[in-house]
C-alpha cells in the first residue's frame, strides 16, 4: 500500500516553505487487478444454482398466494374436488402406478463395502542392481538389451522395493505352469483372505464372482480356483476375463454392476491381477523388453453389494462406469500386442504410437463421461467453445473442461511415468492430484488392472478421503481401451487395517529424480 508524502524545500529569501503534493495515483486497472479465478468461481456458482435461482420467484409468488387464502377459499377447493372425484381418483392412481414403476425399474445402488490390495512378502523385493545382475546371469540378453533395460529402469519412475514373483528370483528362472499357478494363488488368496477378514463376510454369501487376468488363463480357470478354495455355493455366477489389458479392472467392476442390477440382495467380488511368471520376455527386441522393466506383482479384491443394509458400512457408492473401445482402428488394435520375436520368444510389444493412441482414447472417454459428471457451467463453456471453433476458426485452442470441479481425487492407472505425465498435463492436474499414481508406480510398479486400487488405498492412508468426495479411476489397456469408474465416498473413509501403505505411508511422497 502506497502513502502520500509532503516535500518542504526552503525558499531563497528566507525560511518560507511550499508544500508540494504528488498528483493522486490513477485508478487501478480492474482487468489487471481482478483475479480471474474468482470470476470463474462466481460463474460456476451461478450456473450450478441457476435452477434454484429461477425457481425462487415462482416459490415466492406461490407462497404469497397461499398466504392470502381464507377458510371460504379452502371450502370451495374441497367442493371442487368432490365434484371431480373421477379426475382425482385417476390422477391418484396414475401417480401410484408411476411411482411404483419407477421404484421397480430404477437402477439399484451399488456399494463398495471394502477392498484389499495384496502386498507380497519382503523376500520378493527386487532392487535395480539385483534386476540387472539376474538379467545378466540368465545369458539370454545381449549387451544392447541389457543397457536398454538399465536406462528404462532409471527413467521408469519405479523405486527399489517393487516385487517380482518367486520363479524369477531363481537362478536360472523357472517360469513353469506350477510356478505361475502358485503366483496366482498367492495374489488372489492373499487379497481375498484380508477382504473376508475385514468385512466379516461369509464366502458362501457371495453370489457373483468376476476375475480378470490378461496373460494367464489356465484350465480350470482362476475363478474356479477361488470357488474350490473357499467352497463357494453351487449357483454362484462366475466370470473369467482374459486378454483385456490393464483397464480390465474397471471392466470387471462394470460387469459386476450389471449383474447386481439383475440379482437382488447379494454380494459381488471382483479380483483384479496380472501374472508375470510365464510372461517374462527373455529376448532382445527392445519394444518387448519394456514390460519387463515396468510390470510387477500385485492384485486386489473388491467386495460390492446391492444390499440396502450395507449402505451404512460401505466406503463408496458407484456412480458411473464409462467404457471406450478403439479396437476398430488397426493402429490402436496393434499398439499393445503379444507376439513372437524373430527368435520365436513370446512377449508383449509396445508400439511407439501408444501415447498418441491413449490420448485419442482418453478424449473419446471423457467426451462421454463429461456430461455425466461436469457441472453445467463447464458444459456450457465447452459447448460454446466448440461452436466458436466451428463458426470462426477451427485452429483456435479448444476449451478444456476443468475436471477438478467434478472430482476430488484421481486414480490414474500407474502404467508408466509417461502416462501419468500426459494426463497431468492434459487434464491440468496438480502434483497432489497425481501423487497417488506416482507413488504407487514408485512403490509397487505397474501392477496392471489392480494399480487403481493401490492408488485409492494411498489416498485413504493419507487421510484425504472425506464424505461426499468423488473419485475418478481411469485406466488404459490393450485393444485399445480407456475405461473410467466414478465413486462417491458415503462417509469419511479411514484406511483398513490391511492397507498396503499402513507401515510406510509416513515416508511418502518421495521426490523422484528425472
Amino acid at each position: 500500500m502506497s502513502t502520500t508524502s509532503s516535500h518542504h524545500p526552503s525558499t531563497a529569501n528566507g525560511g518560507a516553505t511550499v508544500e508540494i503534493r504528488p498528483s493522486p495515483p490513477p485508478l487501478p486497472n480492474f482487468l489487471n487487478s481482478v483475479k480471474l479465478k474468482y470470476v470463474k468461481l462466481g460463474y460456476h456458482y451461478l450456473m450450478s444454482h441457476l435452477l434454484t435461482l429461477c425457481l425462487l420467484p415462482l416459490i415466492a409468488v406461490t407462497a404469497v398466494n397461499l398466504s392470502q387464502l381464507n377458510l371460504d377459499d379452502v371450502e370451495k377447493l374441497y367442493d371442487h374436488l368432490q365434484y371431480n372425484l373421477i379426475t382425482v381418483v385417476g390422477i391418484s392412481a396414475a401417480t401410484i402406478i408411476g411411482t411404483t414403476a419407477y421404484l421397480m425399474t430404477r437402477p439399484r445402488p451399488v456399494y463398495l463395502v471394502d477392498y484389499s490390495c495384496y502386498r507380497p512378502p519382503d523376500n520378493l523385493k527386487v532392487k535395480f542392481d539385483v534386476f540387472m545382475e539376474r538379467s545378466r546371469l540368465h545369458g539370454g540378453f545381449n549387451e544392447s538389451a541389457l543397457e536398454f533395460q538399465r536406462k528404462i529402469l532409471e527413467r521408469s519412475g519405479l523405486g527399489e522395493e517393487t516385487y517380482l514373483p518367486e520363479a524369477l528370483h531363481s537362478i536360472p528362472p523357472v517360469p513353469s505352469m506350477a510356478a505361475a499357478r502358485k503366483e496366482a494363488e498367492d495374489v488372489m488368496f492373499g487379497a481375498l483372505e484380508n477382504l473376508f477378514e475385514s468385512t466379516k463376510v461369509n464366502p458362501k454369501d457371495i453370489g457373483i464372482l468376476v476375475v480378470n487376468c490378461s496373460l494367464f488363463n489356465p484350465t480350470p480357470s482362476l475363478s474356479s480356483m477361488i470357488v474350490n478354495k473357499y467352497k463357494l455355493r453351487g449357483n454362484i455366477k462366475t466370470f473369467n476375463l482374459g486378454g483385456m489389458g490393464c483397464s480390465a479392472g474397471v471392466i470387471a467392476v462394470d460387469l459386476a454392476k450389471d449383474m447386481l442390477q439383475v440379482h437382488r440382495n447379494t454380494y459381488a467380488v471382483v479380483v483384479s491381477m496380472e501374472n508375470i511368471t510365464q510372461n517374462w520376455y527373455f529376448g532382445n527386441k527392445k519394444s518387448m523388453l519394456i514390460p519387463n522393466c515396468l510390470f510387477r506383482v500385485g492384485g486386489a479384491a473388491v467386495l460390492l453389494s446391492n444390499k440396502s443394509a450395507d449402505k451404512r458400512r460401505a466406503k463408496y457408492k458407484l456412480l458411473h462406469t464409462v467404457r471406450t473401445h478403439c479396437g476398430a482402428d488397426d493402429t490402436a488394435f496393434n499398439c499393445v500386442y503379444q507376439e513372437e520375436d524373430d527368435a520365436r520368444k513370446v512377449g508383449v510389444s509396445l508400439s511407439k504410437d501408444l501415447m498418441a493412441i491413449a490420448g485419442s482414447a482418453l478424449k473419446a472417454n471423457i467426451t462421454t463421461l463429461g456430461p455425466l459428471v461436469l457441472p453445467i457451467s463447464e458444459q456450457v463453456l465447452f459447448f460454446a467453445s466448440l461452436v466458436a471453433r466451428r463458426i470462426m476458426d477451427s485452429k483456435t485452442k479448444p476449451y478444456i473442461p476443468d475436471f477438478k470441479l467434478a472430482f476430488d481425487h484421481f486414480c490414474i492407472h500407474a502404467g508408466g511415468r509417461a502416462v501419468i505425465d500426459e494426463l497431468e498435463k492434459n487434464l491440468q492436474l496438480s502434483d497432489e492430484h497425481v501423487e497417488p499414481s506416482r507413488m504407487t508406480l514408485y512403490r509397487f510398479g505397474n501392477t496392471s488392472s489392480s494399480s487403481i486400487w493401490y492408488e485409492l488405498a494411498y489416498t485413504e492412508a493419507k487421510g484425504r478421503m472425506k464424505k461426499g468426495n468423488r473419485v475418478w479411476q481411469i485406466a488404459f489397456g490393450s485393444g485399445f481401451k480407456c475405461n473410467s469408474a466414478v465413486w462417491e465416498a458415503v462417509k469419511t473413509v479411514k484406511p483398513s487395517d490391511n492397507n498396503p501403505w499402513a507401515d510406510c505411508i509416513h515416508k511418502f511422497p518421495v521426490k523422484i529424480s528425472v
